[in-house]
């Protein structure tokens, strides 16, 4: 397993395949201050160029939080112009994580707030323990969730629920957030993740081209018409039938053996 640091508040581990980013701010319970948003962004751009990468685990490196959302302590500080100049900062975090083009897992225990709770909805599936909270209380300081929160809670529960969850800025423990589906695999205290780099070890087994063009079709084809919808599907099975992953899948296939992706 090999390490490599962006900044001071961000690790990438590699298992093999399976990229680990580690939010590393244990002693803010990882809030997301400017330089910590420089450093997400940072390694995301890193992963996304990264053709060996084929599946990306968030997880956290505090025993208490995921993520507690924006470093208000250093917001408080900040005038108009200083507000003015992070947005973009910040941006670069989130949407580098909801940009990634591998498949993306988030591995949340005790709190996911805010822009950590964001954090978690930029990625493709969040896998939670029992202790994890979850919720996005922006509203009761006076901001709106401004990390991808209005647009994807509601592309998860639905737009009624997340109304209702961003206008009362109330918290939710694992059991109801699993229940609501903002949790895709809740798992014991404790395991959150350990089951996430098993859930990833096992989507990394399969094709890395693949990966990406089903990752695309879903992405864009969401909220078009079915046949736009399809016409996207069509584009992203074009760009994998003829490529070394599609050819040696059905080679193992009638082979019987594991296919040794060239992932290309």
């Amino acid at each position: 397993m090999s390490e490599e640091r962006f900044g001071e508040f961000v690790l990438v581990r590699r298992h093999g395949h399976v990229a680990e980013l580690v939010l590393d701010r244990p002693k803010a319970m990882n809030a997301v201050s400017t330089e910590m948003a420089r450093s997400i962004a940072a390694a995301c751009t890193a992963l996304a160029a990264d053709r060996d990468a084929r599946v990306v685990v968030l997880t956290s490196s505090h025993e208490r939080a995921f993520c507690v959302g924006a470093d208000l302590k250093e917001r408080n500080s900040f005038g108009d112009a200083d507000l003015v100049r992070q947005r973009p900062v910040a941006r670069g975090a989130y949407t580098g994580v909801l940009e990634l083009p591998m498949p993306t897992i988030a591995a949340v225990h005790g709190f996911a707030l805010g822009g950590g709770f964001e954090l978690a909805l930029s990625c493709d599936l969040i896998v939670a323990d029992g202790t994890a909270v979850l919720g996005l209380p922006e509203v009761s300081v006076g901001v709106i969730p401004g990390g991808g929160g209005t647009q994807l809670l509601p592309r998860r529960v639905g737009a009624a629920r997340a109304a209702e969850l961003i206008f009362t800025a109330r918290r939710l423990e694992a059991a109801e957030a699993a229940g609501l589906g903002l949790v895709d695999l809740l798992v014991e205290a404790g395991r959150d993740r350990e089951e996430a780099l098993e859930l990833a070890a096992r989507i990394a087994g399969n094709s890395p081209v693949g990966l990406r063009a089903a990752k695309r079709a879903l992405r864009l084809g969401h909220g078009l018409d079915l046949r736009a919808g399809l016409e996207v599907e069509d584009a992203a099975w074009r760009s994998v039938a003829f490529s070394g992953d599609r050819a040696e899948g059905v080679a193992a296939f009638n082979e019987k053996r594991k296919p040794e992706w060239p992932g290309e």
